[in-house]
């Protein structure tokens, strides 16, 4: 029942364009809508929770359930750390049959007291899995008798992964930061310029280059939710004067929270692109000032966007020539699903469709402002569309997630990864160059043009030929075969 109101108060959220047009009755009863069986197919609630808060690297992550739900969540994201790693050991009960006919709060609480004494981390997060919220495993108590009993936090997160989809798990576990962390210390000191980043996970170090940016507007970031996050800094947060939210999808009940607790206000921007960049620099810059930070604050930020803009510019120059015209197929979601179209195309490609199956209404408005009349927002493509997509040549790349890479390789098409496993950083001035270098390389491999050539035994010659077309960057021959269907 505790879970239940829990679940209703984060869908009665002020954030949400869908929830503010309800009725006052229709917004107390929250999003009823019953889930769609194989809705976790995509990620389950636990495994959106483990994604929120894992990133935070000086704390243990112990999962209470089957030894498969830690290994089938521990590192699925490639969320980097400026020093701690305990964040990249994975912690795990590792119940078995007996524990689930007796109970495995005797087996929890044994593994806080091992990492604990191992470890000596300055918390303990605790994550329900569905196993063991199916025997009724009380974790709140056994986490509320450790915290009193070794003097330092130990955290539940009631995330059971039948409790819904990845996107809702994020949200709970942003829930865990407000009830347990976020307000339970004091910063060592405070600023007029203190921001909280919501939202960003620091993926292959993208935090590191926004960081500069802010550091050299003076605004200091107390907190990240929480990539290269910190247990204390978490805790101080609401101390900061601003916060800014990069992933409304994922964590914008955090925002809501502590604007409604704290008096802390919160705009929403993102940091792919060159414009999203400036863009989101002069909103937060606003804020602060609106805060009660210096005025001059809006000069230097209009200073800095110039000479990194002109920088920026500069450095893409050579790409935007040899990839003018170059067609995008991104199949994505969330903010990516129009902040990369909006960075890539006033870098002057084409999107000939972005995906929308995990965004936000508001995502969708972005992506119609984008777009105009002719918005190419893609629901649900199936694998066999993607394919026909790229077959026909309407798409010269695609980006998206590892999960679709084979859709474009079958179809002997250049691919490059955008989603969370990703190796490269894309965000601020300097992501843009690197994101465009990246589709360079792609676009222009010469193995795009090798793989097409026949084998020599094959009765058409030198090349194959069906009529389809092909990729204008690519060799003037099919890229693929009616051999290749998905029959």
């Amino acid at each position: 029942m505790l879970f239940k109101a829990k679940a209703v108060t984060i869908f009665n959220e002020p954030g949400c364009l869908t929830n503010l047009a309800k009725g006052n009755e229709a917004r107390k009863r929250g999003c009823t809508r019953q889930l769609t069986p194989g809705t976790a197919a995509a990620g389950c609630a636990f495994d959106g929770a483990k994604i929120a808060l894992q990133p935070v690297v000086d704390v243990a992550h112990l999962v209470h359930g089957p030894i498969a739900c830690e290994g089938n969540s521990w590192d699925n994201r490639n969320a980097a750390s400026s020093g701690a790693m305990l964040y990249r050991t994975g912690f795990t009960t590792d119940i078995n049959e007996l524990d689930v006919i007796y109970g495995g709060e005797r087996r929890l609480f044994r593994s806080m007291c091992e990492i604990i004494e191992k470890y000596d981390p300055p918390a303990v997060f605790v994550y329900q899995t569905c196993v063991t919220a199916l025997i009724g495993d009380d974790i709140e108590a056994v986490c509320k008798f450790a915290t009193e009993k070794f003097g330092r936090p130990v955290i539940p997160v009631h995330s059971p992964g039948f409790a819904g989809s990845k996107n809702f798990g994020n949200k709970l576990g942003g829930e865990a930061l407000l009830d347990y962390v976020i307000g339970t210390r004091e910063p060592a000191y405070t600023t007029a310029s203190d921001v909280n980043i919501i939202g960003e996970y620091n993926l292959s170090g993208e935090l590191w280059q926004v960081k500069p940016l802010f550091d050299t507007l003076g605004i200091r970031i107390l907190a990240t939710l929480s990539g290269d996050g910190r247990y204390s800094e978490i805790a101080s947060s609401h101390r900061a004067k601003a916060n800014i939210v990069v992933c409304s999808k994922s964590m914008i009940n955090v925002a809501t929270r502590m604007q409604q607790r704290y008096g802390i206000p919160y705009c929403e921007g993102s940091f792919y692109g060159i414009s999203n960049m400036s863009s989101t620099l002069r909103l937060i810059a606003n804020l602060l000032v609106q805060q009660g930070a210096s005025c001059d604050l809006l000069l230097r930020t209009e200073r800095l966007i110039a000479a990194e803009e002109a920088r920026a510019w500069g450095r893409i120059a050579p790409y935007m020539k040899r990839l003018d015209g170059t067609r995008v197929l991104l199949i994505t979601g969330g903010v990516k699903s129009w902040s990369v179209v909006a960075a890539l195309q006033e870098a002057g490609l084409e999107i000939v469709g972005t995906s929308v199956k995990k965004s936000t209404d508001g995502d969708k408005e972005k992506i119609e402002e984008i777009f105009g009349d002719d918005a190419r927002m893609i629901d649900n493509m199936t694998a066999r569309e993607m394919y026909g997509m790229l077959c026909d040549a309407k798409a010269d790349i695609m980006l998206s997630g590892g999960r679709s890479q084979f859709v474009a390789l079958k179809a002997r098409m250049p691919w490059l990864d955008v989603n969370q496993e990703r190796h490269r950083p894309y965000a601020g001035y300097e992501g843009i160059v690197e994101l465009m270098h990246e589709i360079d390389r792609e676009i222009h491999n010469p193995v795009w043009q090798q793989v097409r050539i026949s084998a020599p035994w094959d009765d058409d010659g030198d090349r194959l030929v069906t009529g389809q077309a092909v990729s204008k960057h690519l060799l003037p021959v099919p890229a693929c075969g009616h051999a290749q269907s998905w029959d």
